[in-house]
């Protein structure tokens, strides 16, 4: 599929991304964004995000995303192609009648959870990010610096800087091309990816020091409740990291992270170093993910939720011979 030949006679475009984006989400977003206007200037081509991490604001017109639409703002004209990146429409939020409403729909994405919700679908769960799906969509000749940096920096947040397992040859040979535009990659890692605020690191040695081995010590487990949040003054994007980071430990399978968003209400986030499938466990809880990292909304105390969770992880793990 190439980008351009599907919106070529669209006079309003409109993207939209997951909830709570997160690195992925916001490169493919913008890289995509920077592109058609790039490519077709005539045209009105609008993003709809909820406000993205500080670390991004390294992307040029980042700015330009419409995040009051997403705080409850309202955007009165229709789209003649909406496409949605890195998600499924259900967690477009409040762009997803914006979607429901356009012409036509696209549906651009790598999560093994997501079976295609546009008139035109570009699922490939064998793919390192969404972002490598927008490198492979879009005209390589129309490729510029900036451009080439949003879809670099998508690219290493889904991959860990290329540590992940999802990291192929094709992802490294696409890196390649990227950074021969000339951006300052090492700093673009540095800055997005390794850099934490004080609070940031505060949070992260709440969660460390507060968290739990079960199972033998073969699954992590660890939470920041709302008043903890309230107390720092952080939201979800102070909370990025931390889950990946617990699941470093050695002997350890798989980790639970969640923190409080509501009245007995948790965000869950999965992740497993490989014989533990958490988009499986994600999809069954309602959300959704990738084999090694998902996530999910749950309801109840933070013990029923882990009970909850364990009940499949434990049975993924006999099943792999982890006793």
């Amino acid at each position: 599929m190439k980008i351009a030949e599907e919106v070529k006679d669209a006079g309003r475009i409109g993207i939209g991304g997951h909830i709570r984006p997160d690195g992925d989400c916001v490169g493919a977003c913008m890289a995509l964004y920077l592109y058609l206007r790039k490519v077709f200037p005539e045209k009105t081509v609008e993003l709809f995000l909820e406000q993205p991490s500080e670390v991004f604001h390294c992307i040029k017109d980042i700015e330009r995303i419409r995040t009051d639409v997403m705080k409850g703002g309202s955007c009165e004209e229709d789209f003649d192609v909406f496409i949605a990146l890195d998600t499924a429409a259900d967690r477009l939020g409040a762009a997803k009648p914006l979607f429901d409403r356009a012409g036509r729909t696209i549906n651009i994405d790598h999560h093994i959870s997501n079976k295609g919700c546009g008139t035109v679908n570009y699922i490939d769960p064998h793919a390192s990010s969404t972002s490598e799906l927008v490198f492979r969509v879009i005209e390589e000749e129309k490729l510029d610096e900036e451009i080439a940096k949003a879809i670099y920096i998508g690219i290493i947040h889904d991959t860990g800087v290329f540590r992940y397992s999802n990291t192929s040859p094709e992802t490294l040979a696409i890196a390649s091309r990227l950074v021969a535009f000339g951006f300052d990659f090492s700093e673009v890692i540095e800055k997005t990816f390794y850099e934490k605020t004080y609070v940031q690191t505060l949070l992260l040695g709440r969660a460390l020091l507060e968290s739990i081995l079960i199972m033998d010590g073969k699954c992590m487990v660890s939470g920041i409740e709302k008043k903890t949040l309230d107390f720092y003054h952080a939201d979800a994007k102070d909370l990025e990291g931390i889950v990946s980071q617990l699941n470093q430990t050695r002997d350890v399978e798989c980790t639970i992270f969640m923190y409080q968003t509501g009245v007995l209400e948790y965000k869950v986030s999965l992740r497993s170093k490989g014989k533990v499938d958490v988009s499986r466990i994600a999809v069954y809880f309602g959300g959704g993910g990738h084999m090694r990292a998902a996530g999910c909304t749950m309801n109840g105390t933070f013990y029923d939720v882990v009970n909850n969770l364990t009940l499949h992880i434990e049975r993924q793990l006999k099943k792999a011979g982890v006793e």
